[in-house]
């Protein structure tokens, strides 16, 4: 966005761009209001608010509301942008969360609409984006998979896809996880033999492999089935996945009865076998509504200061599965208000159904659904079912959410007490809210990799994983020491630049008076070392270096007497050495955050061994596409076939210039 010179009413108008998001991208045609430096200087809290309420038009829009250091606080949207900040700006009557978010509100942003409706689409837009703090905050959202059925081929193939649906073919979905995806194509595999190798696996095919003989593909690579024959259950497959499950299943034993009666009984036993498969996806799916073909339902829980969303999917009459989430909301928000703020990010960018049932009454029901039919678009319905067969999927999802909330309540409660635990135990400066567990991995030196796991109070923090390749070519391979160093070195050199160095005295200060505080904060509390005193000696020279030693607690993790568990040696700069009881809890819970980052780097490691034992020397050479590698494989066969032709015979190769051959030619002798 490009801002023009500030008027003399002190505010500054700027078109908006809207963004990735193509729909909010149409909202341009709003402005950007933001504040003079004049406006701004001086004033913090309520008293700027008021400054900004004279100033702003009545119209409906959306606005940011920023701390001292430039950090989004809140994102809101507003029927008239005016009358909703007036109420910021009265000081009286709100709740300690609004009252906190408008004492730390240092300057603000706004954004005009044409309509609510698009500055509901614009807030959700940017919540996602920004992740302000005081908002109430998806996590978890991970792209939905779908069943792919591909198009454009002779023998169309089933797969599983996740991310932007550009290949050709049809998609079914969403579904709530891989795991239910991977279960129906399994099954819809024993029920529709369809093939689920790829492309260029097929084509290479001579004989049938072992799915063709196990029953689960119809063998079209190999003409076991004629075209024909193979487009009909590639139709039946659409057709069940599209919800006309009944005719499929009655069709087929419409056809197992004629071959019983013709005493064809091996094909009948082909019919009744794949009918068995269809009954067992129905069975896994549990649910199977009569009355709702397509709907997405919702349903809240809030206990202990927490929130459990339960999601259910039904397409094409079926049920796709659930997924349960915990989104950040402050405990004072009512389930209405959480359930309202999660949907309508949760449509950011996942399709929308034409159903969206939920357990509470939504205050902006309407308005969520004009704004997600805008996205659809077409008629979205949304609703909270009193009775009959769409109450009872409502209260199935409620009772879920009670079980899911309930486990991860008892999850918390174990994880909050094994870190106080482990604070008491290891003499730790505060209860840590992140730990990262730093492990390396190689062999003889090669490949070597560091790995960083993270736990919080919640548990294993998977997303916050990071491994570090090893690329110093001046250490000895196999100097763990050197390994760590430098892995230190990339994490909190980066980790400084990104987030600057913490003042942990007012974080605490904070924390006692913030129940808002992520309980996953950039900064670690917490760094266990899988080493002995050398790997923490390593680890605090490089932290003294960026200046953060006094920022994080270190502790070492070496393996005790002949390396048995439970006899551990625990290493604190400028302490004795020491063992905890081998019964303790605290003890195992150590053990286990070791070893999930000794699986994580060996993981981390073999991949990268695997790689590196499969890359072609073509790869190095700059402008060598997949096109162009598989030109010269084809042509010369090896890639050391390659490395040995004359110049001649490589501009022989399709697709193969002349500059082109040149490159080749001279990359191999000048590396040989």
């Amino acid at each position: 966005m490009n801002a023009k010179p500030i008027p003399a009413n002190g505010i500054a108008e700027t078109e908006y761009d809207g963004g990735a998001d193509p729909v909010v991208a149409a909202l341009g045609k709003g402005l950007v209001w933001d504040t003079a430096d004049d406006l701004a200087e001086n004033l913090k809290g309520a008293e700027l608010i008021k400054a900004y309420v004279k100033r702003l038009p009545n119209a409906p829009g959306v606005y940011r509301m920023f701390n001292a250091d430039g950090d989004v606080l809140y994102v809101g949207k507003a029927a008239s942008l005016k009358k909703r900040v007036t109420n910021y700006a009265q000081g009286r009557g709100h709740s300690n969360r609004i009252t906190k978010m408008i004492t730390l509100t240092a300057a603000m942003e706004f954004v005009t609409t044409r309509t609510e409706t698009e500055a509901l689409l614009l807030e959700a837009n940017l919540i996602k984006r920004l992740r302000p703090r005081f908002n109430v905050l998806l996590r978890d959202d991970k792209s939905f998979p779908y069943i792919l059925i591909t198009g454009g081929h002779e023998a169309p193939g089933i797969f599983k896809h996740r991310g932007a649906q550009t290949r050709k073919g049809d998609y079914f979905g969403p579904f709530a996880s891989a795991t239910a995806v991977a279960r129906t194509i399994n099954a819809l595999q024993r029920a529709f033999l369809l093939r689920t190798c790829t492309d260029s696996v097929y084509e290479s095919r001579t004989r049938p492999c072992l799915l063709y003989q196990i029953k689960r593909c119809s063998g079209p690579c190999t003409g076991e089935i004629s075209p024909d024959g193979y487009g009909e259950l590639v139709s039946e497959a659409k057709a069940f996945l599209s919800g006309r499950s009944k005719a499929v299943q009655a069709a087929m034993s419409t056809t197992m009865q004629e071959a019983a009666e013709d005493l064809d009984f091996e094909r009948a036993a082909v019919y009744r076998d794949r009918i068995a498969a269809l009954t067992a996806i129905q069975s896994h799916q549990g649910i199977n509504p009569q009355t709702v073909d397509e709907a997405d339902v919702f349903a809240i829980q809030q206990e202990g200061g927490m929130t459990c969303i339960q999601v259910f999917f039904f397409r094409t009459g079926q049920n796709w599965g659930n997924r349960a989430y915990f989104p950040k909301a402050d405990a004072t928000l009512e389930a209405t208000e959480v359930l309202g703020a999660f949907i309508s990010q949760f449509y950011d960018n996942k399709p929308v159904p034409r159903l969206i049932l939920t357990s509470e009454t939504l205050a902006e029901a309407d308005l969520l659904s004009e704004a997600l039919s805008l996205k659809a678009p077409r008629k979205v319905a949304i609703a909270r079912p009193q009775r009959g067969e769409r109450r009872d999927l409502v209260d199935h999802a409620l009772a879920n959410a009670r079980e899911a909330l309930g486990r991860r309540l008892a999850e918390t409660s174990s994880q909050a007490k094994l870190m106080a635990g482990m604070t008491e135990a290891l003499h730790l400066t505060r209860v840590p809210r992140r730990v990262e567990v730093y492990d390396n991995s190689h062999i003889m030196g090669t490949n070597a990799v560091g790995a960083m796991i993270v736990a919080g109070p919640e548990g294993f923090a998977k997303n916050q994983y990071r491994k570090f390749n090893i690329k110093s070519e001046d250490a000895t391979p196999g100097d763990d020491f050197a390994m760590m160093r430098e892995v230190m070195e990339r994490r909190f050199s980066r980790l400084v630049k990104e987030e600057g160095i913490p003042d942990r005295l007012a974080e605490k200060a904070e924390e006692e008076t913030d129940a808002l505080s992520d309980p996953m904060p950039a900064w670690p509390d917490l760094l266990l070392i899988d080493g002995g005193a050398g790997q923490v000696k390593a680890v605090m020279t490089i932290l003294k270096e960026l200046g953060v030693d006094e920022a994080v607690d270190v502790v070492g993790v070496a393996k005790g007497v002949d390396r048995d568990a439970g006899r551990e040696r625990f290493i604190i700069p400028g302490k004795q050495e020491f063992s905890l009881p081998p019964r303790d809890p605290v003890l195992y819970f150590i053990q286990r955050l070791r070893d999930e980052a000794h699986r994580f780097a060996i993981g981390s490691h073999r991949a990268r061994r695997k790689k590196e034992m499969v890359k072609n020397p073509l790869d190095e050479i700059g402008g060598i596409g997949p096109a162009r590698k598989r030109a010269l494989l084809h042509h010369f066969g090896t890639a050391k076939g390659v490395a040995r032709a004359a110049l001649e015979d490589l501009e022989k190769v399709e697709g193969i210039s002349e500059a082109m051959a040149r490159q080749i030619h001279d990359h191999f002798r000048q590396s040989g």
